[in-house]
Order: C-alpha cells, then sequence, then structure tokens
C-alpha cells in the first residue's frame, strides 16, 4: 500500500499562539501538480476580531519601547528567518517559484527586515520638526504610532509581500493583523513561527490565513483599528474599504502598482504612513537680559 503523507497542520497566528480557527473551516491548497501539499485555516469575522483584541493588548507595550530595541527586535527577526532559509526556499518552490526565484526572495525579506531595523531609532529625526511660531513658545512636532493596523498583503508573492507588509507597521510601533497571501499562504505561517521566536512580544504581529472576499470589509469597518493597508487592485475591494473606513475615519493606503521586490518598496515614507504627527507647544518665560526660563 503507498503511504499516505502526514502534511503539515499550518495554522493562524493571533497573540502570541497558534490557535486553529474558530470556525473549523479550511481550504485545500494544492501545487501546480495538483498535489495536495497543506490544508490552510481559512480564518473567519472572529479570527480578526480576536486578532484585533490582541493587537490592541499589545500596543502601548510595544509602542513605548525605545526604538533602538524595535530596531533590535527587528533584526532578529532577520537572523532567524536567514537560519530557516532552506524551509523558506522549500515552501516558495511548492508554491510555484524557481530556486533561484525563491532563493532570490527570501535574501530579499531578510535585508528589507534589517532595513527597517536601520530606520526604527531613525524616521522621527527625519519626519520631525521645530516648527517657528510668533509666541514665546517651543514648538515642536513629532510622529507617534496610530495603533492597530490591519493590512490585506499582495496576493501574488508569499514571502516578500507579507515583509513589506508587517515591517514599516510595526518599525513604527503600530501592532498589526495581516492577511496572508490566499493562493500563496505557507510562508505567512512559517514567518509567524519565526516572530515567535524572534522577541516580538506576542500581539504585536498577527497573521491571518484565508479569503480577501470574506475578510476585507471587517479589516475595513472594525471600530478599534485605526489604518487599513491594502495591496491590490481590485476596484471593488477598494471602494468597499474607503466607504466602510469613514465609520470611524480610519486611514486608508492602497498600493496598488506595489512590486514588492522592487527598490521603491521599502522607504521610510512607509513608516510615516501610519504615524500621526503630534505638535506640542513648550512656553518660554523671558527674564529681562539674563536669558530664558523654560
Amino acid at each position: 500500500m503507498a503511504r499516505i503523507e502526514v502534511l503539515k497542520t499550518y495554522k493562524i497566528y493571533i497573540g502570541g499562539a497558534f490557535p486553529r480557527t474558530e470556525s473549523g473551516r479550511y481550504y485545500p491548497l494544492k501545487n501546480k501538480a495538483g498535489r495536495l501539499i497543506a490544508n490552510m485555516c481559512l480564518s473567519s469575522r472572529k479570527d480578526f476580531r480576536n486578532a484585533v483584541v490582541a493587537a490592541r493588548g499589545a500596543f502601548v507595550g510595544w509602542s513605548s519601547r525605545a526604538a533602538f530595541n524595535r530596531a533590535q527586535i527587528l533584526y532578529r527577526i532577520a537572523e532567524m528567518l536567514e537560519t530557516r532559509k532552506a524551509q523558506f526556499i522549500e515552501e516558495l518552490m511548492q508554491q510555484g517559484s524557481t530556486a533561484k526565484v525563491a532563493e532570490s526572495e527570501v535574501n530579499l525579506a531578510a535585508d528589507r527586515l534589517v532595513y527597517y531595523a536601520g530606520w526604527c531609532d531613525k524616521y522621527q529625526a527625519l519626519f520631525g520638526s521645530i516648527n517657528p511660531v510668533a509666541t514665546s513658545h517651543f514648538n515642536f512636532s513629532v510622529p507617534e504610532p496610530t495603533g492597530v493596523v490591519s493590512v490585506l498583503a499582495a496576493q501574488d508573492t508569499s514571502l516578500i509581500s507579507l515583509v513589506n507588509a508587517i515591517a514599516p507597521v510595526i518599525a513604527g510601533g503600530n501592532t498589526c493583523v495581516v492577511l496572508g497571501s490566499e493562493s500563496k499562504p505557507l510562508c505567512a505561517v512559517t514567518f509567524a513561527e519565526v516572530l515567535n521566536s524572534s522577541d516580538v512580544p506576542g500581539g504585536v504581529v498577527n497573521i491571518l490565513t484565508g479569503k480577501v472576499s470574506e475578510l476585507h470589509t471587517h479589516f475595513a469597518n472594525h471600530m478599534d483599528v485605526n489604518a487599513t493597508i491594502y495591496y491590490g487592485d481590485d476596484a471593488a475591494v477598494i471602494k468597499t474599504i474607503q466607504e466602510l473606513a469613514t465609520l470611524n475615519v480610519k486611514r486608508v493606503f492602497i498600493h496598488n502598482k506595489s512590486n514588492g521586490s522592487a527598490s521603491d518598496a521599502q522607504s521610510p515614507y512607509h513608516i510615516l504612513d501610519t504615524q500621526e504627527i503630534k505638535t506640542t507647544w513648550h512656553p518660554i518665560e523671558n527674564i529681562g537680559t539674563g536669558g530664558a526660563k523654560y
């Protein structure tokens, strides 16, 4: 008798744990030859809501960490991804990539994490300012994280699209809930395993698998989500996200022509997307010719 292969069970990642979807639903994932390679969780609205609760709970702790510490953790993610390079290459090849393209994608994903690690303690200096005012005040503007960000990652790649979606969001002190590629989801859950062993606090990054068509409305209309990012070009999805986001005036960012492997896919401005600008006025009391008292 032919042996029945024991396939890996790919779960979702919420709050630093790997639960199965609460609905019990799944979808079969096959390679180009039609061979079953995995059963993937088909995440539900309840899974998304649980992930938002986890992200909100992790936000205060993550956003208050020193910038250099967030940089250390992003660099650690890159280190751990590098140690599992062979596994990621194998999964990318199972999903249709050639060996050369797969290796290039894994290398780029690690390099991109290092890139954003380097920006963690620099973007505030770049985007902050001291503003001229006509009164006896200092006036400072500095970027601060917006909160919980929901992200619908690009569907055409498996790993680099996920890293592009996550790295700038968490580099800026936000927490996130991310939906991986429906047709190429293997690396999403394996990347969650990397996160889980990389000093990333539970709840900072939450990763779901499933269908954009089922979940995009929930990603856009949840009242405890502060921003939504969509990587894709489906006009109907874009319209729905933009309309539903008005319910709590959440910020929406659409990347409908994004090539995840292009050099312009990495930028400190992607960190700025999910930042709010806080302005502080500090009075100055003039004391004759003796200078200023603060």
